[in-house]
């Protein structure tokens, strides 16, 4: 395994890291006090933000722009949307990418490469009909409109799909959709303009084929965006997390993405490549606040010594080094064998048990170091706690990752002990072993 660079990807990765530092490092904390501002004032705090539109367009001019297609899967969506060079990247060459844009809250956006989007993206790339490309695809990756996955719930255990109440039911030449959906990521944007629906169609079929997804334009009849909601008292404008309900939507049948029943199939081809992104971008986050902890640490005093100097802080902040590096490896690895064996289901699941925590640990860390102003909007790192621990139950919590995990690994002994006769005795070495 080499876990180098490409040439272009460590271009793309220095291109990224030095828009973020020239051209959003300047303005985003501006940006992020006015939001504040306006909801304060009772002003709309999702309001388009001019200085965002600005940035997009800056960024699509130097071709920093749907950096996250995946190789093979462009199409001529590259040439006509703006990547640099005109070509997708691997999930490798998009993990340094990926973690550079981290650093920054908007820097996602202003790329054009900031979930849901680029998941449902991947989607209709990936399976969706030529007619859906040509309604939805080509706007989001246009930069026109955004968009939200419609997914969990409410009222049941969403870690378990098959727990599923929303309906999608067929009917003739339509689909209805009738459920809740909660933690729909973008619905607070004011250019949302689309979902992918998760739904039931068929409840008696087998557990992986009854759910279909639909596409939902978000100003259909019977869509109500019903509250938005805070993430540790966060809303993360200007996408945030919505609770939306769906009361007798009905749509045409040519909505559903390849085909009623197909949800988890595609649920899989979306997440796995998704879950690297996010592990990269909290990589960064946990940068972010690495370097910032080193900043208040060195430059801080008291009892008449720099802080850093105090109370075991240069082991925190080495073991913090220690545990981005250790994450960044296990993810590059997942990356690697999405792109050299089609899937990784194990090794994703690992990533996204493991980065979320270190991500957390790590933060908390730096706040801690700031005292009373990391609990403040004076620094970005609440914010990146709530991110931080909130992406240990988006995708999947812990505990179903670790299940993935501790499936495989035990594996083998159950097949090895289920192939053991079963004689009733054990031989003295078993015994005095003590197995």
């Amino acid at each position: 395994m080499d876990f180098s660079p490409s040439p272009r990807a460590a271009e793309l990765t220095a291109a990224v890291r030095e828009f973020i530092d020239t051209h959003i490092a300047p303005v985003e904390p501006e940006i992020h006090a006015d939001i504040a501002r306006r909801r304060l004032a009772g002003e709309d705090p999702w309001a388009v933000d001019p200085r965002v539109t600005d940035l997009q367009a800056r960024a699509r001019e130097q071709g920093l722009w749907n950096l996250f297609l995946p190789a093979g899967h462009e199409g001529p969506y590259a040439e006509r949307y703006g990547t640099h060079g005109g070509t997708g990247l691997n999930n490798t060459d998009y993990a340094p990418v990926a973690e550079e844009m981290g650093r920054s809250f908007i820097a996602p956006l202003v790329f054009n490469c900031n979930a849901p989007d680029t998941g449902n993206m991947e989607v209709l790339l990936k399976y969706g009909s030529q007619e859906q490309k040509d309604q939805w695809l080509d706007p989001l990756l246009d930069g026109r409109i955004r968009s939200a996955f419609l997914m969990t719930e409410p009222d049941v255990a969403s870690s378990d799909a098959s727990n599923m109440s929303a309906t999608a039911r067929v009917e003739g030449a339509e689909v209805v959709l009738d459920g809740r959906k909660w933690w729909s990521t973008g619905v607070g944007h004011p250019d949302c303009k689309v979902g992918i629906f998760m739904g039931v169609s068929d409840p008696d079929a087998h557990r992986y084929l009854r759910h279909s997804m639909v596409l939902v334009p978000m100003d259909a009849p019977g869509v109500r965006v019903e509250r938005m909601l805070t993430a540790q008292g966060v809303y993360d404008e200007p996408l945030g997390h919505g609770e939306v309900s769906f009361d007798g939507v009905r749509l045409p049948v040519e909505n559903i993405i390849t085909g009623p029943g197909r949800a988890a199939e595609i649920a899989q081809g979306r997440l796995g490549p998704g879950r690297v992104h996010h592990c990269m971008r909290l990589i960064g986050l946990s940068e972010m606040a690495l370097d910032l902890a080193c900043r208040r640490a060195s430059g801080r005093v008291a009892f008449g010594k720099p802080i850093v100097n105090l109370g075991g802080n240069r082991e925190r902040l080495a073991e913090a080094r220690i545990a981005i590096d250790q994450a960044r490896l296990l993810v590059q690895h997942a990356a690697w064998k999405l792109d050299t064996e089609g899937q990784a289901a194990v090794e994703v699941s690992a990533i996204k048990a493991a980065v979320p925590r270190m991500a957390q640990q790590v933060i908390d860390m730096s706040l801690q170091l700031h005292g009373g102003g990391g609990m403040s909007d004076d620094f970005p790192l609440a914010g990146a706690y709530a991110t931080a621990r909130s992406l240990r139950l988006a995708d999947g919590p812990d505990e179903v990752h670790l299940g993935v995990v501790a499936r495989a690994m035990l594996a083998p002994y159950r097949d090895a002990a289920a192939a053991e006769p079963t004689t009733g005795t054990r031989s003295t070495t078993d015994a005095g072993s003590g197995r």
